[in-house]
């Protein structure tokens, strides 16, 4: 009888280290599969390049942003190597990251997407989308067509295109981003879509490679800047004045970015046509780098588009947040793409959701806009008031 009590102990003992075991195990489990918003919850960042200064921005206020909501952040840099930024994003992924913000160097960045998608990871493509992918679901920029739109718009009001004849036409030579960025599509399309009308017409000649819209691959291959890298799109332009637009005056170039737009300067100041007597042809760009913001002011680079990519950083960050807390998104001062916009998150496997924010384009009668939005630092804002 006490041997069949002390079995009775021993199975009652058990069976109570089996329930709390139990109940051990369903509280891991639900912790597990709750939403992976706690400070403790890493946002891997991966950004494309530093030679383009607005990205170095971008990292260093995301990562802000990021961390002033709880979460951790690391913030990478590609330098413009696609293989390099895969090593970092699958680093972040190694490190147990819950949601990647990813402004890719090109498509080959698929195959980590993949692999986030595999280890449920959420992607947020930033400013960039990523093309080829049907792994991911959100994508977070500007509206680029406009931007681009902008761009055209500041060379028709500068060269007063709509009281310009074909009898006295103006020149004008085309420049187009990185033909691996699909943004540069959209806003090459944006521009030509105000400037070809003129163009067609004949009050507007182009000088050199003519693409009527991205779609003509051939042309449009030849007037892309590989990584918006500078050195490319200024000896692009020195072999230009050189040669097709040697016999001519360039009225206006049209410059897809701010770093470009100031190589393309670089190159003009050079030659003796754009110097002492004459005149600088008008250049556009965008992303309201300080450097442009004073060429600006100074009267050399006749406009830029603002994209307050401190705005974007914080919004993808509002998004992220609300993704990990499995809400809807609700981003203010940002719109989800709709109707013919939708486009824009087509990635060519799937539409991913596109939130848009709104640009501002900025000539030297509203400088103060970037500067009013503290877009600068104190002794940069300084210079251009």
């Amino acid at each position: 009888m006490k041997k069949l009590c002390t079995s009775l102990v021993i199975l009652l003992a058990a069976a109570s280290m089996a329930f709390v075991g139990c109940n051990k195990k369903s509280s891991v489990s639900e912790t597990s599969a709750a939403p992976a918003a706690g400070p403790t919850a890493l946002i891997g960042l991966a950004m494309p390049e530093t030679h383009v200064l607005r990205w170095q921005k971008d990292g260093v206020s995301l990562k802000a942003f990021a961390e002033a909501k709880g979460y951790r952040a690391e913030v990478a840099y590609g330098d413009a190597d696609q293989s390099q930024q895969n090593r970092q994003v699958q680093g972040f992924l190694t490190q147990g990251a819950k949601l990647l913000i990813i402004g890719n160097v090109n498509d080959g960045v698929n195959s980590v997407v993949a692999e986030a998608a595999r280890d449920k990871v959420a992607v947020i493509a930033y400013d960039r989308l990523i093309m080829g992918s049907a792994d991911y679901d959100y994508y977070i920029t500007f509206d680029n067509f406009k931007v681009g739109q902008f761009q055209g718009q500041g060379i028709e009001t500068a060269l007063n295109l709509k009281s310009a004849t074909a009898a006295s036409p103006k020149n004008i030579t085309l420049f187009a981003g990185s033909p691996t960025d699909n943004n540069s599509k959209f806003f090459f399309d944006g521009a030509i879509s105000v400037l070809n009308p003129y163009i067609k017409s004949g009050v507007l000649k182009v000088v050199g490679p003519y693409p009527e819209t991205s779609a003509d691959a051939a042309n449009f291959t030849r007037i892309a800047t590989e990584n918006w890298q500078a050195p490319i799109a200024k000896t692009r332009m020195e072999n230009l004045l050189s040669n097709d637009a040697r016999a001519v005056t360039l009225d206006a170039v049209l410059a897809p970015n701010d770093t470009l737009a100031r190589a393309i300067i670089e190159a003009c100041l050079a030659d003796a046509k754009y110097t002492g007597s004459g005149k600088l042809p008008v250049v556009t760009g965008q992303d309201a780098e300080f450097d442009s913001a004073l060429s600006i002011k100074n009267g050399q680079q006749y406009m830029t588009v603002f994209k307050d990519t401190t705005k974007l950083a914080e919004a993808a960050i509002i998004l992220a947040d609300q993704i990990l807390k499995g809400q809807t998104p609700n981003i203010p001062g940002a719109s989800l793409a709709s109707g013919s916009l939708t486009s824009i998150g087509d990635t060519g496997k799937k539409v991913v959701k596109a939130y848009l924010l709104e640009p501002v384009i900025v000539t030297k009668d509203n400088i103060s806009v970037p500067v009013n939005a503290k877009f600068y630092t104190d002794a940069e804002s300084a210079q251009l008031k």
